[in-house]
């Protein structure tokens, strides 16, 4: 309240101190001989202080009719209420009530996405071949398009599509050990670098050109190349991508995905490919770990078990990746609306983190089911919840050069690690 009453132009320090100066001279001097020249010496600061002291005293008098218009002392039970209802009357309480107000506003978006998830994994046990996290995805499309996504699940639906979605990417590091993946040789390792690396330049140059823009095909790039919804979650992250370009991406890899469990296996026994590089070949083309899973296993345990290695083994490949997009977008774009982009992201971080535990040994055996199943949880909420921020009409405005982007995404990267194969061969 002081400083709004005397503010630094109009009393400064040094005019203050020259007011007491001039007085306290006058009362020491004895008496002048011609009190009239005297008279204009300390006339030049004496109007100053009476101007400021009046200032000073209207200001305060004008505070104190203000305090009195605001908190009238009615009673004193007004002016507890008053006290209480006032937001910096008691800071501690406050704090405890926003907290209180966070955590419970958290509750009925996450129950929601619980909901989603038990259905998701309902329908995926009746049927292995569909992934959970596209029945997420559906169910919360569904709900957000019929209109039953009011205000109070948002807060929860929010962290559940971002702080769940990097916990599960963290968890995603424990399905695999690096001697698994160096057991492979090197001619498959190349073959697997090069599918994604082509694979996500060729489907990011060619959605640009479809005029998909560049957060869109980025994202489909990425599940196309890696592995799938997981991945596409992953690298929204990072950017500052709309959630239907999420949810474009996220339908693309599962309709071609679920074409190639159907396509491939006759495509190996034309070629009449051995089980080992039949294995190669799904693992390094088709996008979900359960689409592989299904495809390989038409050939064999051998193929199935080839394929899942090589599979796990493009899933190493989503740090550097998501790494080098963020480097990338430090380095040429300006920061969006989530902030600037760190360079390596924590939970891409925390994902090496657990694959070096997983590769050291760290992690029994035993823990291994239940992180795979915590992680399929994490995922599958994540999406339910992305899910619901999807408009259809929205969906369809890109949907003929979305679905012209996922056929040549598709057919690129089967017919590169198809000739990976056939040169390994």
């Amino acid at each position: 309240m002081s400083a709004s009453t005397h503010p630094p132009s109009d009393t400064p320090p040094t005019c203050a101190a020259s007011n007491r100066t001039p007085s306290t001279n006058a009362a020491s001097t004895p008496t002048p001989a011609t009190p009239t020249p005297a008279t204009p010496t300390p006339a030049t600061p004496t109007p100053a202080t009476p101007a400021a002291s009046t200032r000073s005293l209207a200001a305060s008098a004008t505070s104190t009719r203000s305090l009195s218009t605001r908190a009238p002392s009615s009673s004193p039970a007004d002016a507890n209420r008053s006290s209480a209802n006032s937001p910096s009357a008691n800071p501690p309480s406050d704090g405890r009530a926003r907290v209180a107000t966070a955590g419970g506003s958290l509750v009925p978006g996450l129950l929601v996405a619980a909901a989603g998830v038990a259905v998701a994994v309902a329908v995926n046990a009746l049927v292995p071949a569909v992934s959970p996290l596209m029945v997420a995805v559906v169910l919360g499309a569904l709900l957000g398009n019929l209109g039953a996504r009011p205000e109070a699940l948002r807060p929860g639906l929010t962290f559940a599509s971002g702080r769940l979605l990097r916990l599960g990417v963290v968890l995603l590091g424990a399905r695999l050990a690096v001697p698994d993946v160096l057991a492979l040789g090197l001619p498959v390792l190349l073959l697997v670098v090069t599918t994604v690396a082509v694979t996500f330049s060729g489907t990011w140059w060619l959605g640009t050109r479809l005029g998909l823009g560049r957060e869109p095909a980025l994202l489909v790039a990425t599940g196309f190349s890696i592995c799938g919804a997981a991945a596409i979650a992953a690298m929204d992250g990072v950017t500052d991508s709309e959630k239907r370009d999420v949810m474009t991406a996220v339908a693309l890899v599962t309709l071609y995905g679920s074409l190639a469990i159907a396509l491939l296996p006759l495509a190996g026994g034309l070629l009449h490919l051995p089980a080992a590089s039949f294995g190669v070949w799904t693992g390094a083309s088709v996008q979900e770990v359960a689409q592989v899973v299904a495809t390989a296993q038409t050939a064999g345990q051998a193929a199935l078990a080839t394929a899942v290695v090589v599979k796990l083994t493009r899933v190493v490949m989503l740090a550097p990746l998501i790494a080098g997009v963020s480097l990338w977008r430090r380095r040429t774009a300006q920061p969006g609306p989530r902030g600037r982009t760190p360079v390596v992201p924590l939970f891409v971080a925390g994902f090496l983190a657990v694959v070096a535990l997983r590769s050291l040994g760290a992690v029994p055996d035993g823990w291994l089911a239940p992180i795979r199943t915590a992680e399929t949880v994490l995922f599958t909420a994540a999406l339910f919840a992305m899910g619901t921020a999807v408009r259809v009409r929205e969906l369809l405005s890109t949907g003929r050069r979305a679905v012209a982007l996922g056929a040549l995404s598709a057919l690129l990267v089967t017919l590169v690690a198809l000739a990976g194969v056939l040169v390994l061969r």
